[in-house]
């Protein structure tokens, strides 16, 4: 596990301008606390914000995958096909490339900090990439694991690190945010069930605490609290629902928890208890624009979402678009 360049600080490679440059345009929106904890506070979307576009066009052969939205109301979407992102203006669905990626790397999941970095997750090639989402400028490269028997999927920020998930491994990983700090590998023990073959751990969101962690494991599907300081897994008890087969995604707001399940194109919507040791299914969002959607991202009282497509051809002629539901 190598670090390919020194990860330098926020704040001395974004400056004192970018706070300013991503200070608050329009209407209420998550304060940085809430983006380096996980914690977000419900807001409504009122005035001409409600006419702001419900779906977005993606590049021919883009093939995204993850979704983050930060301070602003910008999207930043992953692409599998050569790792690079692009972002839309939620306000108009107009959008272009800000990371060009390179070929042969990738960009699953990925979240943008309230300093405008974006920390993506590398898939098969085992990275978490950080980039500058002002710049588009790829500052550091963190070599998780090998490029094989590995796949770097989601990530979460918390805290002083982002962790990161990997589907075919047990373990964790935490990525220091500042300049300090190495990789901090986190196996996974206790009632996690490590699948061969298929993905398991997949999305991540923080417990609403702010203590731990919640992992969706795609395949049977299953949701887990991770102890950060052990790594013990718990599986949550589900009331209403059997499993949450094809998790990919998961937003949570408050003890509500969103769980996009991919190939059966729905939302499942889940009341945590108070130690975020059960769930219990409250509703199910469906869209008859829904085509294999992968992860989701929250604006004010909407969940967007990217059309992964996985049940159709993966060319570059093959059409991607994101597109926007209520919460």
């Amino acid at each position: 596990m190598t670090r390919n360049h020194p990860h330098p600080s926020r704040r001395t490679v974004l400056g004192g301008g970018a706070l300013a440059a991503f200070a608050l345009t329009a209407g209420t929106a998550p304060t940085a606390q809430a983006a380096s904890t996980g914690r977000t506070t419900p807001t409504a979307l009122t005035g001409p914000a409600t006419a702001w576009p419900t779906e977005f066009p993606l590049p021919d052969g883009f093939l995204p995958e993850g979704i983050t939205i930060g301070e602003r109301p910008y999207a930043y979407m992953g692409s599998r096909a050569n790792g690079a992102v692009r972002r839309t203006d939620l306000r108009t669905g107009e959008g272009g490339t800000i990371y060009a990626g390179a070929v042969g790397t990738a960009a699953i999941g990925l979240k943008v900090d309230h300093d405008g970095l974006l920390y993506i997750a590398g898939g098969a090639g085992g990275t978490a990439r950080v980039v500058d989402a002002r710049t588009g400028r790829l500052l550091t490269t963190h070599q998780l694991t090998d490029t094989t028997g590995h796949f770097i999927n989601d990530v979460i920020l918390l805290g002083d690190r982002a962790w990161f998930t990997d589907s075919r491994d047990s373990v964790l990983y935490g990525v220091p945010r500042g300049r300090q700090g190495e990789v901090r590998p986190l196996p996974l023990s206790g009632d996690w069930v490590q699948t061969p073959d298929v993905n398991n751990a997949n999305g991540i969101v923080a417990t609403p605490d702010g203590r731990g962690l919640i992992v969706v494991s795609s395949q049977p599907g299953r949701l887990y609290h991770v102890d950060l300081g052990t790594g013990h897994a718990t599986e949550l008890t589900l009331h209403g629902a059997n499993d949450v087969s094809d998790g990919d995604g998961l937003v949570r707001i408050g003890r509500t928890l969103y769980v996009v399940q991919n190939r059966q194109n729905r939302i499942s919507v889940f009341a945590l208890d108070r130690a975020a040791r059960s769930a219990t299914l409250r509703r199910t969002i469906t869209d008859l624009r829904f085509d294999v959607p992968t992860t989701a991202a929250r604006w004010h009282d909407r969940l967007y979402l990217v059309n992964a497509r996985f049940t159709s051809p993966q060319t570059p002629e093959t059409t991607f678009n994101g597109v926007a539901v209520p919460l």
